[in-house]
């Protein structure tokens, strides 16, 4: 009998394990563009298949094979459970943040376990490899079959060169993601597991920087030029919300390219206009929250009545998206910083703390003389918060471990959003001015009424409202009751003290809660969500008692939190340093996710797919979505050099 070809063996194994991934992750293999992968694929086993047969012994060319396999195995299974519990891709720079989940040991191996199916599924070519091992050729080629099959893969791998070339004016095509862009999730989706750790790998060792394509015109004017009732305005109403910053000169006399290039960047945007709401909360107190896990999904009239008051009054924002990219610090720095989590690279120089942060929130509203104050009930050093903070202006941050576990009970998991609250309040409540800013942790997974001490606790009350949502999502909703009440309690304090009229309360969620699967989402929310887009849609509260409630349609995310605040505050900034903007402003509205997907007032673009669903009633024009993709490329590209190159020392000190 003849035996089969190990490339044969190779090549199968591979686009078995490609399909499966998609199938789990995205249920659907249309993820994948099944003809990048198949061209690389060919070459790529061609290649494998004369590395593992280079020995003479037969038997060493089985252990190189096995031990090929078991490698590829193990990394699409820990692509798996990664991707389907924290909902982002590995890559090399996400080694960097790798305590994220050490500091979850305990529960990666839980849900490791809980995936093992689909796992031995991944080790199902391997293992039916060695069962039939007899089956396979191992035997050693000659110099000359080798020399042919180099040939092929050299001739295969230039086709699959050349594929690449189709469609290559499209912004975010295969063209542009292999030689313009670096983005992994896209890369994931478009090219497969394997050919993105190859690319990875790469770049990793050679370098690599994302084309930056100056704005030409393009910008968030280009947009929308209405407000928010749909009324034409006028070019110039207001005065932009800029700082005096001479980038001419800047430009002349900067040698280094790439800061020359943000210079040039910035430079030819206009930033974005105050408006009537700027400095709106002028002189008032503001207390910020980043909500662990935080989604709309949990505001319930009945169960969480205050999260509910403050999402329906004050400021309304009716299209805000929490993007979800790299768990708790992606969304941290987001909001933080309003730049966007480009890479676990970036995040890692964030989280080093020597990153100038002229604008960071503390430094701002200590110019103007208020106290400012953080908090975390969680370990005060986790991933770094206690570095970061300082580098944004917070010198009085407290946590778990650095005096709040003298306050709270430190030990239980979650740990209560409304001891923190009451131990904390003292701090502030009789300054003049201060500036607050919370860390949440209560809604922190994992969702069940017996290892959630937060869903735990609020387990009679939500029982009694008699909802038929499944543990997981009741959990859920249970362990957000605690940041309700911290909130309740809060809101309480304040009034008593005579500070609640002069007190603005901001909130936003650093994450979709992603343990919960789409279907546990969508049990609970009024209407289906995706797993892409809406699955991110949330809410940005911006609240004062004294305030009417004001709607806003246009979109947002995490990144226009701090730009917004500025502006209703009336702080002096550079609106053009932020990759966010303030959206109160007439300048129009975009989020953007961590595959590039994106969401404008005009519409939702879907990067994998390439599909552009307008809002009903909206026509654009026919290169809106080619110029927005730009647009999205060139602030994601800004996010990270500007963090690489600790720009905003060099531009604002």
């Amino acid at each position: 009998m003849k035996k089969i070809s190990v490339i044969l063996v190779y090549l199968i194994s591979f686009i078995y394990m490609e399909c499966l991934y998609k199938i789990f992750i995205y249920d659907s293999i249309f993820r994948l563009s099944i003809i990048n992968m198949l061209l690389f694929l060919i070459p790529f086993s061609l290649l494998l298949g004369i590395l593992t047969k280079l020995i003479k012994d037969s038997k060493w060319n089985k252990v190189v094979f096995i031990v090929i396999m078991s490698v590829i195995a193990v990394w699409f299974s820990a692509q798996y459970v990664v991707k389907d519990y924290f909902d982002f891709y590995i890559s090399l720079s996400t080694f960097e943040v790798a305590d994220q989940v050490g500091d979850f040991f305990d529960k990666c191996v839980i849900e490791t376990l809980k995936r093992l199916p689909v796992i031995i599924l991944f080790f199902l070519p391997l293992i039916l490899s060695v069962i039939l091992n007899k089956y396979i050729n191992f035997k050693q080629n000659n110099w000359k079959k080798n020399i042919a099959l180099l040939c092929i893969v050299l001739f295969s791998y230039a086709f699959y060169i050349l594929g690449l070339n189709v469609g290559k004016n499209n912004s975010i095509s295969s063209y542009a993601l292999y030689y313009n862009i670096n983005d992994v999730s896209l890369n994931m989706e478009n090219f497969g597991i394997i050919n993105t750790f190859i690319i990875d790998t790469k770049r990793a060792v050679l370098g690599f920087e994302d084309k930056i394509i100056m704005n030409n015109g393009l910008n968030d004017n280009s947009q929308n030029a209405e407000n928010n009732n749909g009324e034409v305005v006028a070019p110039i109403v207001y005065e932009y919300n800029n700082l005096d910053i001479d980038f001419e000169s800047l430009i002349a006399n900067e040698s280094n390219k790439t800061i020359k290039q943000l210079h040039e960047y910035f430079n030819s945007d206009t930033g974005t206009l105050k408006n009537e709401y700027t400095g709106i909360f002028e002189g008032k107190n503001l207390i910020l929250f980043m909500a662990e896990s935080y989604n709309e999904i949990a505001v319930n009239k009945e169960l969480t009545p205050t999260l509910y008051k403050l999402v329906n009054s004050g400021f309304v924002f009716e299209n805000f998206y929490t993007p979800t990219i790299y768990s708790t610090i992606g969304g941290e720095f987001q909001e933080l910083t309003g730049l966007y989590a480009q890479s676990t690279s970036i995040l890692s120089k964030f989280r080093s703390g020597k990153i100038s942060f002229p604008q960071g929130v503390a430094n701002k509203f200590k110019e103007i003389e208020y106290n400012t104050y953080a908090y975390h009930n969680n370990a005060y050093s986790f991933q770094d918060r206690n570095k970061y903070l300082k580098s944004m202006g917070f010198d009085n941050y407290k946590g778990c471990y650095n005096g709040l576990e003298k306050l709270i009970n430190c030990k239980e998991w979650p740990q209560s959003d409304v001891a923190m609250i009451n131990a904390t309040v003292d701090d502030y409540i009789n300054d003049d001015n201060f500036m607050v800013f919370y860390a949440s942790v209560s809604g922190h997974s994992s969702y069940g009424f017996s290892s959630n001490a937060a869903s735990k606790r609020n387990k009679e009350e939500y029982m009694k409202a008699g909802l038929s949502y499944s543990e997981r999502p009741a959990a859920y909703i249970a362990a957000q009751m605690e940041l309700d009440k911290a909130l309740e309690s809060l809101i309480k304090k304040l009034d008593e003290a005579g500070k609640l009229e002069d007190t603005v309360i901001a909130l936003v969620g650093d994450h979709y809660p992603y343990e919960l699967t789409i279907d546990e989402i969508n049990e609970v929310s009024t209407y289906k969500k995706d797993s892409v887009v809406t699955v991110n849609k949330s809410n940005f509260i911006l609240w004062n008692s004294e305030m009417d409630t004001i709607k806003v349609s246009k979109v947002g995310s995490q990144l226009d939190v701090i730009p917004t605040i500025y502006n209703t505050f009336g702080i002096n900034y550079d609106s053009r340093l932020f990759i966010g903007k303030d959206i109160l402003s007439t300048e129009g509205g975009l989020a953007m996710f961590g595959n590039r997907s994106w969401v404008t007032d005009k519409g939702t673009y879907f990067a994998a797919s390439g599909k552009f669903v307008p809002v009903d009633g909206v026509d654009v024009s026919e290169d809106y979505v080619k110029n927005i993709n730009q647009i999205v490329n060139n602030k994601i590209t800004m996010s990270k050099l500007i963090i690489e190159k600790n720009y905003y020392e060099k531009v604002l000190n």
